[in-house]
């Protein structure tokens, strides 16, 4: 079985090496490729077939926890799908039902992620000071999926899907709020896939929206140099770069600064593709020379839109020890501060 799972991918690669995991999706191949080879998708269709026969190198194997997680509770992070809710005790944030205007997904990690709850409280209360209409499914909602697919767990991410489309449908959802990049991308260009249509909104965009209609007002002004890191899934892949940069104009007080490698060249922070649950090497991380452009340009805040990048420029902060030297926010937490 071993060699025919070696002979199965693309002449003499090697189905048992690590190397076929080490890619993010960030879509940076892809958009340098002068012969439009579909280079996320080969790489995907490797990991199914390791999938399939059960081969993972040790730096993968924290995988199979995930995906135990994944069909058990409904998240990636081992927590009980009871809890999915707990990040939103003592704000106002009602169960959805059908009319509302919107449904606000918050993911798995700012349900449970002590440092990414902020983040749905934060977008909470700017949703409350703006008037929006809108509920939480809680315990009835999966994990998107978007990272256990590009594993190559095929089978895992249709059950997700199938999950929360029916909860969508049930629940009479047209509209969702979603704070991660990797939510809104498997919702709009994937999850049409199984015939339905949401309309999906990231959470940059509705704050663009609110600020320009006045329905988002600024009382307090945040004077600090930032600097706006773009997410893969929000930038390179949707296409949204805008919206966030937009929004921070807006903030009084604020001065925005551009790093290199920004915009549709933006460096990837290492999250993407299932990596958010392995182990990269110290000297091998994205997040470690993100940090060290953002330092470059003398900003005092690196502003984001995306759960994965957080958490990986947060433990880049202190393996490189410079926990003082700068923050890590939010484009939601900066807001909550100015309002």
């Amino acid at each position: 079985m071993r060699k025919i799972v070696r002979q199965a991918a693309f002449g003499m690669t090697d189905i048992e090496s690590e190397d076929i995991w080490r890619c993010t999706t960030c879509g940076r191949c892809p958009q340098q490729c002068p012969r439009d080879v579909k280079q996320i998708e080969s790489g995907v269709a490797l990991r199914r077939i390791a999938t399939e026969y059960g081969v993972f190198p040790t730096p993968v194997k924290p995988i199979r926890t995930v995906s135990a997680s994944l069909i058990g509770e409904g998240n990636p992070l081992s927590e009980e799908r009871k809890n999915r809710a707990k990040w939103a005790e003592g704000l106002s944030v009602p169960t959805f039902a059908e009319g509302m205007e919107l449904l606000y997904f918050p993911g798995c990690y700012l349900s449970y992620d002590p440092r990414l709850k902020k983040v749905a409280r934060a977008t909470a209360n700017i949703l409350n000071a703006a008037g929006v209409d809108f509920g939480i499914l809680g315990s009835q909602e999966n994990c998107c999926g978007e990272s256990i697919r590009k594993t190559g767990d095929e089978e895992l991410f249709k059950r997700l899907a199938k999950e929360n489309i029916k909860s969508f449908i049930d629940n009479g959802v047209k509209k969702i709020l979603v704070s991660s990049p990797h939510c809104y991308h498997t919702f709009k260009n994937e999850y049409p896939e199984f015939r339905v249509n949401f309309e999906i909104v990231h959470i940059s965009e509705l704050l663009f929206d609110l600020i320009n209609e006045g329905r988002l007002k600024f009382s307090k002004e945040f004077s600090k140099k930032v600097t706006y890191h773009d997410p893969c899934y929000l930038g390179r892949h949707n296409g949204i770069f805008d919206a966030p940069r937009e929004a921070l104009k807006k903030i009084p007080g604020l001065e925005l600064v551009e790093m290199p490698d920004s915009l549709k060249d933006s460096l990837c922070c290492g999250g993407g593709g299932g990596r958010i649950w392995m182990e990269t090497p110290k000297g091998e991380r994205f997040s470690d020379l993100r940090l060290a452009q953002a330092l470059g340009v003398e900003a005092e805040v690196m502003a984001t839109a995306c759960p994965y990048c957080i958490s990986n420029f947060e433990d880049s902060k202190l393996t490189l020890d410079i926990v003082d030297k700068i923050e890590v926010k939010d484009l939601t937490e900066i807001v909550q501060e100015a309002i």
